[in-house]
């Protein structure tokens, strides 16, 4: 299949690399040349802009993109996908972006004739890497069933949300949840090692009790519970805390709209937002630890 492809960063190079080794022939974008460069040398074919990949001869576009501003701009500018696109082409949104704005640009898109999902992931880089990535989706029963093939190059679990909107939905709840739990999993273990608890053996309690969750069991805050956990390399690699921050922000602002309580929520935004202006967003969001502990890890 042909298809094109814009946004080829941490994650969105990865699951380009995995269209290609299926055997899917690709036209891709990124304002990165090193980016493109990668792709090319991989078997990609470049172009100068969104609108060069809406004019090629695709029968699908996917985007990957850091955030909504990005999102209406490629789709929605005069240059842009929406004004240069054939109509029959199905468009696939992998961005996490606030579920109003995938509304808005699916609803232009499907009224000039071309179907549109909005397909945000769970699984960071290695998850794109490895081809296992969870694709939460939202749209039409019938572009969901046309994308299947093409996620599943990409993805191991492909859920079909529901209506326009549902797989941001699904999104940022997920990971509002998540940087709750890593709150949480950093007071606890904070408050265990504080009052002289061995940080590996209250995390084995924790992870074979009723407290046990991902980010206790999976990506463990506290340095050396975990060897491969960003918390053992100085919180290099992994999700960062500002993605974690931007993403509490579109459920914070989802919640405003749909006028939803979000409390633990919003506190998690706060101490995210705190974080950052210390000059800590570019960390792995289990650093978050450091706001608690007294020997925090630059």
């Amino acid at each position: 299949m042909n298809i094109g492809f814009l946004g080829l960063g941490n994650m969105g190079g990865p699951m380009a690399r995995n269209l290609l080794k299926a055997g899917h022939a690709l036209t891709v974008f990124d304002p990165s040349s090193q980016a493109v460069a990668g792709l090319v040398e991989a078997g990609a074919k470049s172009v100068a802009s969104p609108a060069d990949v809406a004019r090629a001869p695709v029968e699908a576009i996917i985007t990957m993109l850091p955030a909504a501003a990005h999102v209406k701009h490629v789709y929605l500018g005069q240059d842009g996908l929406l004004a240069n696109v054939r109509p029959g082409v199905l468009l696939i949104d992998s961005s996490t972006i606030d579920p109003l704005s995938a509304r808005e640009v699916a609803k232009l898109a499907t009224a000039q004739g071309n179907p549109m999902l909005d397909a945000p992931v769970s699984g960071g880089t290695g998850g794109a890497t490895a081809g296992t990535l969870t694709f939460m989706v939202g749209g039409p029963d019938s572009a969901f069933d046309q994308a299947q093939p093409l996620l599943a190059a990409m993805g191991k679990n492909i859920v079909h949300c529901g209506d326009t909107g549902n797989g941001q939905v699904a999104k940022i709840a997920n990971n509002m949840l998540l940087g709750i739990s890593m709150v949480g999993v950093a007071e606890a273990m904070a408050l265990g090692v504080a009052l002289g608890m061995d940080a590996k053996v209250l995390a084995g309690i924790i992870n074979t009790s009723s407290g046990r969750c991902w980010s206790s069991e999976i990506n463990n805050p506290f340095p050396g519970v975990l060897e491969n956990a960003p918390a053992s390399r100085g919180y290099s690699g992994g999700f960062g805390s500002d993605l974690m921050l931007k993403d509490l922000g579109l459920a914070t602002e989802a919640a405003r709209h749909a006028r939803q309580p979000v409390i633990l929520g919003a506190a998690a935004q706060q101490l995210y937002q705190s974080f950052s202006l210390q000059g800590h967003g570019g960390l792995d969001f289990s650093a978050i630890i450091n706001l608690y502990r007294r020997d925090p890890v630059a």
